[in-house]
């Protein structure tokens, strides 16, 4: 499956993990745990973690036509909560295997 990942500079990534993932449980299945998230779309994922000063958002697609849509739609999410400072969201191809959290959102 093709995948894509985005190391957002921002302050307080897990404020925004937190965000994204409930903002997005009211249309999708989301998981949350500390520091981690996971966003299901009906064409891919959406995982995210906060580390230090960084939200890494990973985009795994179904299929690679799906990739752009996905991205877009999580980026532009971001960039509407982080509007007082709108960081930049640059996506490269992800390499590595995720790791997915497994405690759903409590809510």
């Amino acid at each position: 499956m093709p995948a894509a990942e985005a190391r957002v500079a921002i302050a307080m990534p897990g404020r925004y993990l937190t965000q994204l993932c409930k903002h997005f449980r009211h249309r999708r299945p989301v998981t949350l745990a500390e520091g981690q998230g996971r966003i299901d779309f009906a064409d891919g994922t959406c995982t995210l973690a906060a580390e230090e000063a960084v939200l890494v958002l990973r985009v795994t697609a179904a299929e690679a036509a799906a990739m752009p849509a996905l991205q877009d739609v999580v980026a532009r999410h971001l960039l509407r909560f982080a509007f007082r400072d709108p960081p930049e969201i640059r996506w490269v191809p992800a390499t590595e295997p995720e790791a997915a959290p497994s405690s759903p959102v409590a809510g």
